[in-house]
């Protein structure tokens, strides 16, 4: 979070970064997908080779407008699951070239699969004129439909999975309706609350009734906002693993931000370290959540 926002009112934690599950449902999309343009493209290639054998010349109008029928369902078929794909594994807008072309790349192969095709009908000098005007224009609309079908006008990115996310723990944290917990991020940020809650129950006192939210963490070497390696963050400043080591402090989701991505698994120890009440009972540790 930058320096001159200090009231934000979402916390910034660790980018999100699609799970194991997600990454798999995207590459079984994409998959599929380029077999549909496949089929597309190699539907716009026979129909060339037809065309120039002549095969239109004197009829066969329904054939070649069968031919333009069939790209235009496969490109349009490549096309949702792309973006399908997309919604399980976004692009990043830091990189505006890839974010870009994995984005719109159901319309880039939409066009390549009708154009070469359109053009070559139109141009086609012994085709019957109706014909010609009829398979031309029919391929057009086709084209724009599938065209337009393609392209993502509000894809998703890297940056707005991580807002969500953020958002979402929040309103898991604090009881609100969670609007924002899409499918996409609601796990991660799952995750997060559940680390907070446990930070929460672990530094509960008579000051504190409803504990804290302060935890510690080694901070990012050579003045960097994030670590490069995942970290655990602690209960307070006197624990064993963080003596000796510069310190940082701050909320579960700011220790999230500089990538200290995991709860101490020694939170009974931690709570006698920093002068804390252990809880009745063994403590509950929740799953450590996959670091970003």
């Amino acid at each position: 979070m930058a320096d001159d926002k200090p009231t934000a009112e979402v916390d910034v934690t660790k980018d999100w970064k699609a799970t194991q599950g997600q990454e798999a449902s995207a590459k079984r999309l994409r998959i599929y997908a380029a077999l549909a343009w496949i089929v597309a493209i190699g539907t716009e290639i026979a129909g060339i080779v037809m065309l120039r054998q002549g095969k239109f010349d004197q009829g066969n109008l329904a054939l070649l407008i069968g031919v333009l029928v069939v790209i235009a369902v496969f490109a349009i078929a490549g096309s949702l699951m792309w973006k399908a794909a997309n919604k399980h594994d976004p692009a990043s807008k830091a990189d505006a070239a890839k974010f870009f072309f994995q984005n719109q790349l159901g319309a880039i192969i939409t066009v390549i699969a009708f154009l070469p095709l359109i053009v070559l009908i139109f141009m086609d000098k012994d085709m019957d004129p109706k014909n010609k005007k009829i398979a031309g224009g029919i391929g057009v609309v086709l084209a724009a439909g599938a065209t337009l079908i393609g392209i993502d006008f509000s894809p998703p990115s890297v940056e707005q999975y991580t807002e969500d996310m953020n958002k979402c723990a929040v309103e898991i944290k604090t009881g609100q309706p969670t609007t924002d917990c899409s499918p996409e991020v609601a796990e991660q940020a799952k995750a997060i609350a559940e680390d907070s809650a446990t930070v929460a129950e672990a530094t509960k006192s008579e000051a504190n009734p409803n504990g804290l939210d302060v935890v510690y963490w080694i901070a990012p070497q050579n003045g960097a906002k994030k670590s490069s390696t995942p970290h655990v963050f602690h209960l307070c400043n006197d624990v064993s693993p963080l003596r000796g080591k510069t310190v940082n402090k701050g909320s579960v989701t700011l220790a999230y931000s500089e990538n200290a991505t995991r709860i101490t698994k020694q939170i009974p120890m931690e709570q006698k370290q920093c002068g804390f009440a252990a809880a009745p009972g063994p403590a509950v540790i929740p799953a450590t959540p996959a670091s970003g």
